[in-house]
């Protein structure tokens, strides 16, 4: 960890460890995704109520998080960027650019901000967008130097939209870990990678990011499976969770986030934290 960033760290992991709610999927353009984020005001008191360690937002929604009386409540992370490979066609033109190229952590810092999220894409075929993304960490690490903000560093190795209709993640240990060594590389204090394909496989993740690694959650799965995965990949060396879908679209995200929370903080079995869940 960058001693720099030490005190807004403080504020996103709690003993180290973090359970981040990612609602920030307004900016992929993908309409699968807004299912369970229609009122954006209800959500973020839900989740607020749920008592996550943070929730992941976009700058002109963040105002829902902090306006909320109290200092109580979950840390924000802020995406500052936004981009198309998240649709179910491959576009003419792949791209990802910052929300503001002029001042890329204003509303981050305006919004009292505990970190800040990043892409690095990695598609087949896309070596431009890859270069944006590049360009794009490259700016932002230059400012969250100059204020201290703790970078989270998301990198994405996906397979070809003509593989499966869409967005899919490809989770072969090998290009994962390569483009986390890539993130870590160009400073990421944190680093939000998908699960490889075999659990036992992600240490090797967490060696090459030198840094925090908070599982990526991806599409919604059965919360059974999801819980073991997360228990599995704990033990792997992740230091916890950013996890959208599976939680706010389900029927009662609080109380999977509570089974979440069990496993983070408390090192609770996926069986374990299933039992909590019914209990809830």
């Amino acid at each position: 960890m960058r001693t720099n960033s030490k005190v807004r760290m403080n504020r996103l992991f709690n003993r180290g460890r973090c359970l981040d709610v990612a609602i920030d999927h307004g900016v992929c353009n993908e309409p699968s995704f807004l299912s369970g984020l229609e009122n954006m005001e209800t959500v973020v008191k839900a989740l607020t109520a749920a008592a996550p360690d943070a929730i992941q937002m976009n700058y002109g929604q963040a105002d829902l998080l902090q306006d909320l009386p109290g200092k109580d409540k979950p840390a924000l992370v802020m995406r500052v960027d936004m981009g198309n490979p998240y649709n179910r066609i491959r576009h003419r033109d792949m791209w990802a650019v910052l929300q503001n190229e002029a001042e890329p952590l204003i509303g981050a810092l305006a919004m009292d901000a505990a970190c800040v999220v990043v892409n690095l894409f990695m598609l087949p075929d896309e070596p431009d967008l890859f270069r944006q993304c590049v360009q794009n960490i490259a700016r932002v690490r230059a400012d969250c130097d100059k204020y201290r903000m703790p970078l989270m560093i998301e990198p994405l190795v996906m397979q070809p939209v003509t593989e499966h209709g869409g967005y899919m993640v490809d989770g072969d240990a090998d290009k994962i870990v390569t483009l986390t060594r890539l993130a870590r590389e160009m400073g990421a204090d944190i680093v939000k990678a998908d699960p490889t394909n075999d659990v036992d496989e992600f240490h090797r993740v967490v060696e090459a990011a030198r840094c925090p690694v908070l599982v990526r959650g991806g599409g919604k799965e059965d919360l059974r499976s999801v819980l073991d995965k997360s228990a599995a990949l704990m033990k792997q060396g992740a230091m916890g969770m950013v996890y959208g879908r599976n939680i706010y679209q389900h029927s009662n995200p609080k109380a999977v986030v509570r089974a979440l929370m069990a496993i983070v903080h408390d090192n609770a079995s996926g069986e374990e934290a299933f039992a909590l869940y019914r209990q809830s």
